[in-house]
């Protein structure tokens, strides 16, 4: 996927949902992997040109597992010319040293948000994106019903009055094909997720269920897209 690719389907995601307002100041959450980074590339490229003008600001939650190196990223942002911020925690010892959490995603996601919150709102930021996909919202759905028995996907933006934040996703329009092409390139930084459960989660398993049967019958995840974005779920009415 090429640069102005990119930007045409966030773009077209941003008017949609009505994701950017004047005068937003908008942190970035930034993994290290490669949707993050492609974000990050979308909304800099974005701001130049956007009629509504906004600010941006990238913000790693660093979990604390080991000694990652974040240095490229910091090279990136830089070039980028969007502040970064890293937040030292010990999320990753209190999952796995002193809980022994044999599920530790739930837990591990609340901490993470909570922490990237109180820094978005620290450098005084509004809103925070952050870069989830089509794939995404598909391996989202499905999970909510197989596991959960309900239909539940995020919405493209949530408003959430106790912390006075807006999470928006401005990458729901592209695909995670896309996000590969575009990170091998534009040759991402990416930083090897240092998680000891990553890849062995019910989200790895439904995305490899889904590839298989995409693979079986194309088409199954742009369909199950189109019913997403046309089911009259709440907050995915386009202009709402």
């Amino acid at each position: 996927m090429k640069l102005q690719q990119l930007y045409s389907h966030v773009r077209k995601a941003v008017d949609d949902y009505r994701l950017i307002d004047a005068g937003d100041k908008i942190a970035v959450g930034i993994s290290g992997g490669k949707d993050s980074l492609t974000l990050l590339y979308a909304l800099s490229g974005l701001r130049r040109f956007y009629p509504e003008p906004f600010e941006l600001a990238a913000v790693t939650v660093d979990l604390g597992l080991e000694d990652t190196d974040f240095s490229a990223v910091t090279a990136l942002c830089d070039a980028l010319e969007v502040p970064y911020y890293v937040v030292h925690t010990q999320i990753g010892q209190i999952l796995f040293e002193e809980r022994r959490e044999s599920s530790p995603c739930s837990l591990c996601a609340k901490m993470r948000k909570g922490a990237l919150n109180e820094k978005a709102k620290e450098i005084g930021c509004n809103k925070i994106a952050y870069a989830h996909h089509m794939d995404d919202v598909i391996e989202t759905a499905l999970l909510s019903q197989l596991f959960e028995g309900r239909f539940y996907v995020f919405p493209p933006k949530t408003y959430f009055e106790d912390t006075a934040l807006s999470v928006i996703r401005p990458m729901i329009y592209v695909t995670e094909a896309e996000v590969k092409g575009f990170r091998n390139k534009y040759n991402l930084p990416v930083v090897k997720n240092p998680c000891p459960v990553d890849g062995h989660t019910k989200r790895a398993y439904v995305k490899s269920l889904l590839r298989q049967i995409n693979l079986e019958h194309p088409g199954v995840k742009t369909r199950l897209f189109h019913a997403v974005c046309t089911g009259n779920i709440e907050g995915w009415t386009p202009g709402a």
